[in-house]
């Protein structure tokens, strides 16, 4: 099969990768454009392009896959297939209707629900405890196409994002490798989506990750899980930032104290008062500091 892959993040490499294992011809790695990041603004190559040029295969990052250079491009590729992965741009309908075997896609959940761009980090942040990948073939609403196939997995009580990502990331790939073997042998089967179930999984940001207090000891746990690796919930304390990474369930608040205040800060990390027990926690990050746990710090600070 001679296939057009698109995708960008570390999520997507996983696929790439199963195509290139199964002997597929790869006749071209779309993905976006090289971007300065971080302090430095160094430009960095996107997982999916270092992959891509570690194994000879040829990239492309036009600015959109609209414009018309992109659907020449492509076309002269004459591929059999489009497979995307987490690419982070949208198909115009005149590109998914050029490879004759259609264009498929990984999404990051059990479709209809959680459509969107951070359908993992949603399903924690909602208590969800099963997700899972789809193999869908791609119409011009967003993740709305028929579905091929899906596996499931269970998501743990203490997994994060990226836990759960990972993971993802290994069970998208083989979907992807099973849904293409199908489509080339004839065997794809697509089942429409049932759209009045459909939910929606918007793009994450900074302003979501402070800390709300007066929440409940479960919901927190859920955001400071569903927001790590990015963009990490946050708390201040003593006029300080710090981004939480990891905290557990107090077995309650004895004194009485109101929500946000300290109760104890030792060895076993920041025991923080929330709506209805107490928050532990115990890996954070200070403002222009190491990522450490809670008692370390706390042996060089005091909190109050």
């Amino acid at each position: 099969m001679r296939v057009v892959f698109m995708g960008t993040p570390e999520f997507a490499v996983s696929s790439l990768e199963r195509l290139y294992a199964d002997g597929h011809e790869i006749a071209g790695v779309f993905t976006k454009p090289d971007r300065p990041q971080n302090r430095g603004m160094k430009v960095v190559y996107s997982p999916v392009k270092a992959f891509a040029l570690a194994r000879g295969l040829q990239v492309y990052q036009p600015e959109s896959p609209a414009a018309g250079s992109a659907h020449e491009l492509i076309r002269g590729l004459e591929c059999d297939i489009i497979a995307v992965v987490a690419y982070g741009r949208i198909l115009p309908r005149e590109l998914l209707d050029l490879p004759p075997m259609g264009c498929v896609n990984i999404h990051a959940s059990l479709l209809p629900k959680y459509r969107g761009a951070a359908p993992a980090q949603w399903a924690i942040l909602n208590g969800e405890v099963e997700t899972g990948v789809t193999s869908m073939r791609i119409s011009e609403e967003i993740d709305a196409g028929d579905i091929y196939s899906f596996k499931k997995t269970a998501i743990g009580e203490d997994e994060t994002a990226g836990d759960v990502l990972g993971r993802l990331s290994s069970l998208g790939a083989e979907l992807l490798g099973e849904t293409i073997d199908a489509i080339s042998s004839g065997n794809a089967v697509c089942i429409p989506q049932k759209h009045n179930e459909a939910t929606y999984a918007p793009p994450l940001n900074k302003e979501m990750s402070l800390i709300d207090w007066s929440d409940t000891a479960l919901n927190i746990k859920r955001k400071v899980r569903g927001l790590n690796p990015w963009p990490v919930a946050t708390a201040e304390f003593n006029r300080v930032v710090f981004k939480v990474f990891s905290v557990d369930i107090g077995t309650g608040n004895p004194g009485g104290a109101k929500p946000g205040e300290v109760i104890s800060a030792g060895r076993s990390g920041i025991v923080v008062a929330c709506r209805d027990a107490a928050i532990i926690i115990n890996e954070l990050q200070a403002a222009g500091g190491k990522r450490m746990p809670a008692a370390e710090y706390l042996k060089g600070h005091t909190l109050t």
